[in-house]
């Protein structure tokens, strides 16, 4: 991603880079001069300013003493943490936003990545002694997090998701309405796949519980596993292999994308919504 085709809105890494070049132009610096200030490489400057590196907190840190700002790359760096997400699930979310391809399996809920804003609050809104404040950062995050679906080098995305997600009502009518139509509506996006495990597949090793994998150029390398009461990163090579035996098992159930198009159509017209 060149420069010139950043937007700042994508994501709190696109954020940053954005404001970084900025500040760094306003300055008068270029890419040599500001990793000469603060004794960083210029390749490493330039990486991060085109998002193939994300930024550290020193890096953000000299930076603002380098360009006489006042914190502000240093804020900008806390938010691409995702501070507001809940703290075990951080580090996926830095990888799943270098991640070239996805590969979720969902058997109970719609996958954060595309759910509703009033899906989502409603599903976070149901964690134990959650504060109004703390849903409100939580819906924050997770709406940010659908940002790499409006990517122009968005990730390739297989959606697996059990019939049940279709039928468990999650709050009002008129949420279940908007979800499911959203659900139609990505299904149309030309890198994404949703696929449907119908009912009358029965037992199926994914019933176990949902994940999602994340792959480079089409090696898997990474996945985060659901639990309660929090999941977990694996990253160990095997573990992987093993877990990808089970997603394309559970996607050999699954319909094809156009029969699960019509299940999802066949669910609204059933709901009379």
């Amino acid at each position: 991603m060149s420069s010139r085709e950043l937007d700042p809105h994508e994501s709190p890494r696109a954020l940053f880079a954005f404001e970084l070049k900025r500040h760094r132009n306003a300055a008068g610096l270029t890419q040599h001069g500001l990793a000469h200030r603060i004794g960083y490489s210029a390749s490493l400057v330039a990486m991060v300013e085109s998002l193939r590196r994300p930024p550290t907190e020193p890096f953000a840190r000299l930076c603002d003493q380098a360009m006489g700002l006042d914190g502000a790359m240093a804020r900008l760096y806390v938010a691409t943490t995702w501070k507001n997400a809940p703290e075990n699930f951080r580090p996926w979310l830095e990888e799943e936003q270098d991640a070239t391809g996805l590969r979720s399996w969902e058997p109970t809920t719609v996958p954060g990545l595309l759910q509703t804003e009033a899906y989502a609050r409603e599903m976070i809104s149901k964690i134990p002694n959650i504060t109004a404040e703390q849903i409100d950062e939580r819906l924050t995050g997770r709406m940010q997090r659908q940002s790499i679906l409006r990517r122009d080098d968005a990730p390739t995305i297989s959606f697996l998701m059990d019939e049940g997600v279709l039928h468990r009502t999650i709050g009002a009518p008129g949420v279940m309405r908007e979800q499911l139509g959203y659900l139609l509506e990505i299904s149309r996006h030309p890198r994404v796949t949703l696929q449907i495990v119908p009912y009358e597949t029965g037992a199926h090793c994914g019933l176990a519980g949902g994940f999602i994998v994340a792959e480079r150029h089409g090696s898997p390398y990474i996945a985060f596993i659901e639990g309660q009461p929090d999941g977990r990163i694996m990253g160990e090579h095997m573990e992987i292999a093993r877990l990808m035996l089970r997603y394309d098992a559970i996607r050999a159930e699954a319909l094809p994308s156009k029969q699960s198009v019509r299940l999802i159509e066949e669910v609204v017209n059933a709901r009379g919504e």
